[in-house]
């Protein structure tokens, strides 16, 4: 198991949450704003607010991370897992080149100097060739998020979480984005933890699903059994509020 997480408590806002993902699974994490979701992926990521502390267990690859260090999260930050964030300007530094910042995880994380073909190779991946020495700003809110996807996938993680990566996007350019994390994941077979409360892009992404409600799990199976069989009635108002429900 990649991912093991159990009993995962946050502060009262998160109980008693438990799942696990093996490598090469894609796993959605659903439920409205406030549910818990971006709290359960930043206590995996060790990046939670210091007035918050998580209790239970976190594990990847049977490795501890609540409890851990910050110098030993730092070095699996980046390296064997990487999180993409819903607003890619407030994790890109803007007075640095998008090249340059693609470089860093990797001189960070494998040691030398001279990373930049292999910056331009993983920018050229997410379909962003030539653009290594343009600044975020001068880059659409799309390709910033291609920036971001080249920066977490860097390293090849064993775990790539991505909370709400499209929901700043207009349709066309969300497929795109998605499509790319896609690839990204399989051809480097980690395990992925997608946060969203889109139950369509959940449907095109992910092969099981949690939903989360007021900081718990209330329900959980394939992507397929929740979509067309929801059992809690908090997932059935979901289903019944999404464009989903509208195409069945």
């Amino acid at each position: 198991m990649t991912l093991e997480v159990e009993g995962l408590g946050i502060g009262g806002l998160v109980r008693d949450v438990s799942f696990g993902i093996e490598r090469g699974e894609r796993v959605g994490l659903i439920g409205e704003s406030g549910s818990g979701k971006s709290l359960t992926a930043l206590s995996i990521m060790g990046l939670l607010p210091e007035e918050l502390a998580a209790s239970g267990s976190v594990k990847l690859d049977g490795r501890e991370l609540l409890g851990a260090s910050e110098k030993e999260l730092s070095r699996l930050r980046g390296n064997e897992m990487s999180m993409v964030f819903q607003e890619p300007m407030t994790a890109l530094n803007p007075a640095m080149r998008v090249g340059a910042q693609v470089a860093e995880p990797l001189r960070i994380h494998r040691g030398g100097r001279n990373h930049r073909a292999a910056a331009e190779a993983l920018l050229d991946s997410v379909g962003l060739p030539e653009t290594s020495r343009a600044y975020p700003h001068q880059l659409s809110g799309g390709q910033r998020q291609r920036v971001i996807l080249a920066i977490a996938l860097a390293n090849d993680p064993k775990l790539l979480i991505c909370d709400e990566p499209t929901t700043a996007l207009d349709v066309t350019v969300q497929a795109q984005i998605l499509d790319l994390i896609l690839d990204g994941v399989r051809e480097r077979e980690c395990a992925l933890l997608f946060i969203t409360h889109d139950l369509a892009v959940v449907a095109s992404v992910c092969e099981r699903v949690l939903v989360m409600l007021d900081g718990e799990i209330v329900e959980s199976g394939t992507t397929r059994e929740v979509l067309t069989a929801p059992q809690h009635d908090y997932t059935k108002k979901l289903l019944a509020a999404s464009d989903l429900e509208a195409s069945r």
